[in-house]
C-alpha cells in the first residue's frame, strides 16, 4: 500500500472515523454509509485489538442495506487469514439482516447465531457467487486480441504472457 493511501486509511478511517461520521471525501464529496444500497458482507474477529468486533458490528446502525455479518474466531490477522483446509480449531458465526429487519444488539446476535466449524472463507465465496454477475475474461494485454483468453483460476493465464 503506498504511503499516502496508508496514511489516509489510518488517519481518516481509524483515528478520525470519518466514514462512519460522514466526513470521508471521494472526489470532494462525502461518502455516507446510508447512501450505500448494495449488499454488504462485513467481517469481524472475536479477539481483534485493532477493530474490536463490537465496533465493526455498528455497521448495522449506519446502513439499512442487506447485510451479512460474519464473526470469526481469532484475532486481527489470524481471523482474517484463515483459509479452508486442515489447521487449528476455527469457527465462525454468520447472520443476514434484510433492510426491513429490526436491529439486534451484538450480544443478542452472538447468543442467537449458531457457530459453524471451519474457516469463514467458503461462506464468503458462496456469498460472492450469489451476489456476483457473470464471469468476464480480462481484457487483451498490450492492445491485441487474444484468441486463447479464457477464464481460469486466479491469477489467470494472462498475467503469464510476456
Amino acid at each position: 500500500m503506498p504511503y499516502r493511501q496508508h496514511h489516509e486509511y489510518l488517519h481518516s478511517l481509524y483515528l478520525s472515523n470519518d466514514l462512519a461520521e460522514g466526513r470521508y471525501l471521494v472526489d470532494g464529496k462525502p461518502v455516507v454509509m446510508s447512501d450505500i444500497h448494495v449488499p454488504m458482507f462485513v467481517l469481524g474477529t472475536q479477539r481483534d485489538t485493532v477493530s474490536p468486533w463490537h465496533s465493526v458490528y455498528k455497521v448495522h446502525l449506519l446502513t439499512d442495506t442487506e447485510l451479512t455479518f460474519c464473526l470469526c474466531s481469532g484475532g486481527h490477522n489470524v481471523g482474517i487469514v484463515n483459509p479452508p483446509g486442515p489447521g487449528p480449531k476455527r469457527s465462525f458465526q454468520l447472520g443476514r439482516r434484510s433492510p426491513t429487519d429490526r436491529y439486534v444488539d451484538p450480544e443478542s446476535w452472538m447468543a442467537d447465531t449458531p457457530s459453524q466449524e471451519g474457516s469463514w472463507w467458503p461462506a464468503w465465496e458462496a456469498w460472492l457467487a450469489s451476489h456476483g454477475g457473470r464471469r468476464v475474461a480480462p481484457p487483451a494485454m498490450g492492445g491485441k486480441e487474444r484468441a486463447d483468453a479464457r477464464l481460469v483460476d486466479a491469477p489467470g493465464q494472462y498475467v503469464l504472457v510476456g
